[in-house]
């Protein structure tokens, strides 16, 4: 009974780490933060010519900071509200509605 117990919860323990690893808000997060980071360094070192061309506004670096900012706050918020594992009842509901 005991063996039994052990892998039920390993088994649980491996579904609560599969639900938080493949959160679309880490994904999302993490894409804005890679996009942001490139374009931010684009807009920091855009020459004279690439400001004129859009009337004297580094639309780069504003663009670059702004995606930085979502992809934080798309980070924060799984910091924040982590995704809860489902629970042995729902997985059997779930089954019982499919069928």
């Amino acid at each position: 009974m005991s063996e039994l117990q052990n892998e039920v919860s390993d088994l649980e323990r491996k579904s609560a780490t599969a639900a938080r690893l493949f959160d679309i808000r880490r994904i999302i997060g993490g894409l804005f933060v890679v996009y942001g980071v490139i374009v931010t360094i684009a807009g920091a070192t855009a020459s004279d010519a690439d400001l004129k061309k859009a009337q004297g506004i580094n639309i780069n670096l504003w663009t670059g900071l702004a995606m930085l900012a979502l992809g934080l706050f798309f980070l924060g918020w799984l910091k924040l509200r982590p995704t809860a594992p489902p629970t042995p009842d729902d997985l059997l509901a779930k089954d019982a509605k499919d069928a």
